[in-house]
């Protein structure tokens, strides 16, 4: 049974049904006639038949595909949209990943839960969830249906605190799955086929422009891509040297599923590696401490001796003879030299744990548990405690410290001491460590406050200098303890790197190997963080043998970078990301021994982890219809009639990297050169998109398997990253309401408003926000532009549009459409899509209704008015507007886009076959006298507004006369002229011929004389400038026309005739005017201007001194 509907039933919204129904007919329209299905041509030339392959990373099934998903795989599908109408056979094909520990996990929680309620459930009881295991994961509904390359699970009790959702079945509930159907998911092959179909028609829906021919699912389910995986890792493996490795090494381990945790297996902490310490063993003195009888020793907390707890019967009898160490987790062995105490928290729980029976460590139970299971302990896996001890417990303990200068130490308290990170135990060298030394003094300040004892720290101080730095030179703790967290990570990595230890300058890197050979240290690894696994345990580092990936060997690393170097990834961000990535990535565990997936060809007791089996699979769709072509799974041969066991590595080797052909295959000659052809045609892979977040794992994976199996002309050309999606401005989350699946979004809004909003949604690497209310208001512009369509093409049927010879209103309209045209073109070139949406749209449907407003009178109240008298709008330019409007709108809402075109446009075929609208030349000098023309008549509008909200006090605005009652200053001149006159009269418009650069602005109008280049007041000027609000819109336009105009547009010289341009457009200034109560319009010329002439006075020619060319001045009379 298909999950409950998305949305609970709604009322009518005939809007959104129309466009609905529209939706569903171009759906069955493209899949009656394939429109999206891509093969190669017989030739296989990808020069005479332009190819075009856009990837967006399989999703995982263990749910419904949500919005995070559809932000993700909007933009390759919109770049496939648009490079189809750019005339490439574009291909975008779509996988389903179900390789991994998820599926595992929360089948075989089902399992228990069946086990403990029954299988529908019904024993389970609401306060069941107070008997839930604490500690195991939950799958949230935050994260049901992410892509494990996006792992964003929470721990149980976070989980359940945040969804009320404890167990698996109220999970599978909460997707919509039918009680009944749930206990069928113990299987884990049941959610190989439930969730892919759901997510195929969701995409469907959507209007994705996928060919589902090419889709299939991972794991050995599916034979065909199973033996694919295994040609893969086979030459891996062949390579010389080999990049896949077995050997010891450290790695994040699951002890509770017996594997290592790798980032997929992750409930939490995905990207976290291995920490590596050197644990120093610090020997407790219980010999100095049991010399003096307790009640003679030294206080502590609460006037507790020193060492009580160490000091009695039974611990003596527990330690059973060992010998008693406090272990000190720190990254800088070598400074031991300069050790001058040991610090503990006060109130961390601490463990004294058997090594073996000579000694025993005190750590924190989290350190001890990471020990056991790197083989420390006696027995791996295995702790031993032996006793429980407070921080307090050990204060004041005299230590025996290796390579220390003093015979002995003491244990010290100190606040920020962590039991999460190290052991919990920190050893102290304040010459090099400012954090150490502040504290050390704080101690010896406020002993008694601090509960320790002076003779425990003044014979420490001053430290000793045992590292020398160019910076700093010795002591470099001391010298910059004033600024406590800065000077700690200068004076850390300077004494790191570059810091020359005194006592022996040459044994700085050896100095370690000899503490761990004398038994004085040993190798101490744990997790960067907190790592839960799916399972709900805490992960550990382990010490394990095991197949490995060998990224960062030198060689391998170096040709990666080549291929970064020559890709196209769109932001500096995204390239100095991953540059930092290979900077970093070293030997990955590409090996497990349960779960889902493929197995190790050579070694078939591990499975391939699913990081490591997704990174070339692109490939593979190139074949997969051939292969498997109707099928998920690889159940039935596809058209090549191919069966999975003859699909060699000699066969796969022929197919992908051009080896000879492999005699002894039983597959037709002609169905494998087919095979080769549409691998050689589509591959390179053209765009890779993804999160961000996947850099640091699968897209860096993705570049360094490919240097690896491919030759260099099969590199991918580009990878488009982009950042996570925000639903209304807030994280998606169940327990907010803002988790939203692609079915709820889409029952909601349709599927082109809903691809609107996720084009308005934002393009760069940062959040990006999907605003539900830009999706419905999506659903009324579309509606309404699709309204007008119908109703200006049913005038043409009329005859009711204008034909013959373009006017000047026709030739600035087509020439805004060549403009917006180019403009669409390079925004979808370089996949910015929010902004194609503005120019394809909104900037479109600007140039149109301002045709229209010159044209008809529509939106200025004078459509149909019988006092004045339009040119009308021309049929051919409507019929051109409707298709640029079709085709640059295609990408982003392709079904309305298809009705407009077939079904009003009455095209012969889908506008998925139709190509880019064709653009002429720019005409700039056209352009630039239409943007001059209707800015005009903004500016005088704008500054008349301006005059009227500054009236003099006690005047009020006639709104019939449209004029000032009582006294009114001239708005232009300043002298009172009395009762203000009816503004139903006569304006000057002047205009000058003076070709200099513009210098000044008054008011809107830019009014001042040459003055040359700025001096001296820079900043004066500048912080005046700034409080003008208009300054920023003037920038943002300047920046526009720059970026469509070039150099030209900072050209003052005008590139039209402004006089004849005034003169030709005096009846839409007129109009456009018509709200100042302006009837005639007098257009003279300042050279002309003679006092007493033609009622000119001196004020005609004060305002007339001030024209520019471009900037009229006006007078209204």
């Amino acid at each position: 049974m298909a999950p409950a509907a998305a949305a609970a039933e709604e009322k009518a919204f005939p809007k959104r049904d129309v466009l609905v129904d529209l939706e569903l007919a171009a759906q069955a329209r493209w899949e009656a006639a394939k429109v999206f299905e891509a093969d190669a041509p017989a030739d296989g030339d990808a020069v005479a038949h332009p190819k075009y392959m856009a990837t967006f990373p399989y999703p995982y099934m263990n749910g419904m595909l949500h919005m995070g998903h559809a932000f993700s795989l909007s933009k390759p599908e919109f770049a496939v949209g648009y490079e189809r109408l750019k005339g490439k056979r574009a291909l975008f094909p779509f996988g389903f990943h179900v390789t991994g520990m998820p599926i595992k996990a929360c089948a075989d929680k089902l399992k228990h839960e069946v086990a403990m309620f029954g299988p529908d459930f019904a024993g389970y009881k609401d306060d069941d969830q107070e008997n839930a295991l604490p500690d195991k994961e939950v799958l949230t509904a935050d994260n049901a249906n992410d892509d494990p390359l996006k792992i964003k699970k929470k721990h149980g009790k976070a989980a359940a605190k945040a969804t009320g959702l404890t167990y698996q079945f109220q999970i599978m509930r909460s997707m919509g799955i039918p009680n009944e159907e749930i206990k069928n998911f113990v299987n884990p092959q049941h959610w190989l086929y439930y969730f892919p179909p759901f997510a195929t028609q969701d995409l469907k829906r959507f209007g994705a422009h996928i060919d589902w021919r090419r889709s299939f699912i991972t794991t050995d389910v599916n034979p065909y891509y199973d033996s694919f995986i295994r040609w893969q890792f086979n030459r891996l493996h062949a390579m010389i040297p080999s990049k896949v490795q077995f050997g010891e090494r450290y790695t994040i381990y699951s002890p509770v599923d017996g594997q290592a945790c790798m980032d997929h297996d992750r409930a939490s902490g995905e990207g976290l590696g291995v920490k590596e310490y050197t644990g120093v063993k610090l020997q407790v003195r219980l010999d100095l401490l049991n010399a003096t009888p307790v009640e003679a020793r030294d206080r502590v907390k609460d006037g507790v001796p020193v060492g009580n707890e160490l000091s009695t019967k039974w611990f003596e009898e527990t330690l059973g003879g060992r010998k008693l160490y406090l272990v000190a987790a720190t990254l800088r062995p070598e400074t031991m030299y300069g050790q001058t105490n040991c610090y503990v928290g006060v109130d961390i729980d601490y463990g004294v744990f058997a090594v073996n029976d000579k000694e025993a460590w005190v750590c924190t139970d989290r350190a001890a548990r990471n020990m056991a299971w790197q083989s420390l302990f006696a027995e791996k896996g295995q702790v031993h405690k032996l006793a429980d001890l407070k921080g307090w417990d050990l204060v004041g303990v005299p230590l025996s410290a290796p390579l220390s200068n003093f015979e002995h130490i003491y244990t010290l308290p100190m606040e920020g001491v962590l039991a999460t990170t190290g052991t919990g135990i920190v050893t102290s060298v304040p010459s090099d460590s400012p954090d150490d030394y502040v504290t050390l003094l704080d101690l010896a300040k406020k002993a008694a406050y601090y509960n320790v004892q002076k003779k425990w720290v003044e014979p420490f101080l001053p430290p000793r200098a045992i590292i020398r730095t160019p910076t700093f030179g010795d002591l470099s703790a001391v010298k910059d303890k004033k600024q406590l967290a800065e000077a700690k990570d200068l004076v850390y990595k300077e004494g790191f790197y570059q810091g020359v230890l005194i006592a022996r300058p040459e044994a700085k890197p050896v100095i370690r190997q000899e503490l761990i050979d004398r038994g004085d240290a040993f190798v101490y690894c744990e997790p960067e963080g907190l790592i839960m696994s799916r399972s709900g345990d805490e992960c550990v580092v382990t010490l394990a043998s095991q197949w490995y990936m060998d990224y960062g060997e030198e060689s391998w690393k170096r040709i990666t970078k080549k291929c970064l170097a020559e890709m196209n990834t769109y932001t500096e961000e995204t390239r100095h990301a991953f540059e930092k990535t290979l900077d970093w990535l070293n030997q990955w565990a590409c090996s497990r021994s349960f779960g889902l997936g493929s197995r190790l060809p050579w070694d078939r007791d591990w499975l391939i982890e699913s990081l490591s089996d997704s990174t070339i699979y692109m490939a593979y769709y190139t074949v997969a219809h051939i292969l498997h072509g109707g099928n998920l799974d690889g159940s039935k041969p596809g058209s090549g009639g191919i069966l999975p066991e003859q699909m060699t590595d000699d066969v796969w080797s022929y197919i992908l990297v051009n080896a000879p052909y492999p005699e002894d295959s039983k597959i037709d000659r002609a169905t494998l050169e087919k095979m080769r052809r549409e691998f050689n045609y589509f591959y390179p892979l053209d765009l890779r998109c993804s999160g961000k977040d996947l850099i640091n794992n699968h897209l860096t994976f993705f570049l360094y398997n490919h240097t690896a199996v491919f030759g260099r002309d099969k590199w991918p050309k580009a990878i488009r990253t982009n950042g996570h999606l925000l639903l209304n401005g807030e994280k998606m989350s169940k327990s907010t309401g803002t988790f939203k699946t692609i079915r709820e979004i889409i029952a909601r809004y349709g599927a082109d408003a809903t691809r609107f909003a996720l084009a308005d949604a934002g393009d760069g690497l940062e959040d990006a926000n999907f605003v539900e209310k830009t999706a419905d208001d999506a659903i009324l512009k579309l509606f309404t532009e699709k309204e007008w369509i119908e109703e200006v093409l049913d005038l043409g049927k009329k005859g009711q549009l204008r034909t013959g010879p373009f006017t000047w209103n026709d030739r600035v309209f087509a020439a805004e459409m060549d403009a917006i045209t180019v403009q669409a073109d390079k925004a979808y070139g370089g996949m910015l899509f929010r902004e194609a949406l503005k120019i394809s749209f909104y900037d479109l449907q600007n140039a149109r209704n301002e045709y229209r407003k010159a044209t008809t009178g529509q939106g200025i109240n004078l459509y149909g008015s019988t006092a004045e008298t339009f040119e009308g709008m021309h049929a051919d330019l409507i019929n051109r507007f409707i298709e640029v409007q079709a085709l640059t709108m295609a990408p982003i809402t392709p079904h309305w886009s298809e009705h407009l075109w077939v079904d009003l446009l009455k095209k012969p075929e889908s506008i998925m076959l139709a190509l880019w609208p064709k653009a002429g030349a720019a005409d700039v000098s056209l352009l630039s006298a239409a943007a001059y023309v209707r800015e005009i008549g903004s500016k005088i509008r704008s500054a008349e507004d301006a005059a009227a909200k500054k009236s003099p006090s006690g005047s009020t605005w006639d709104e019939e006369k449209g004029a000032f009652a009582g006294k009114e200053k001239d708005l232009l001149t300043g002298k009172d002229k009395g009762q203000g006159p009816d503004r139903r009269q006569e304006k000057d418009l002047l205009t000058g011929k003076d070709k200099g650069p513009i210098a000044g602005q008054e008011k809107d109008l830019l009014t001042g004389k040459d003055k040359g280049p700025i001096a001296g007041q820079e900043k004066d000027l500048l912080a005046g400038l700034m409080k003008d609000k208009r300054v920023m819109p003037f920038i943002a336009a300047m920046k526009k026309s720059v970026e469509a105009l070039g150099k030209q547009a900072l050209d003052r010289k005008l590139d039209f005739a402004e006089l004849d341009t005034l003169q030709a457009n005096l009846d839409s200034l007129r109009r456009d005017l018509m709200n100042l109560r302006v009837s005639e319009i007098r257009l003279l010329q300042k050279e002309k201007l003679v006092v007493g002439v033609d009622g000119v006075d001196e004020e005609d020619i004060r305002k007339a001194d001030a024209a520019l060319p471009g900037a009229p001045t006006y007078r209204l009379l």
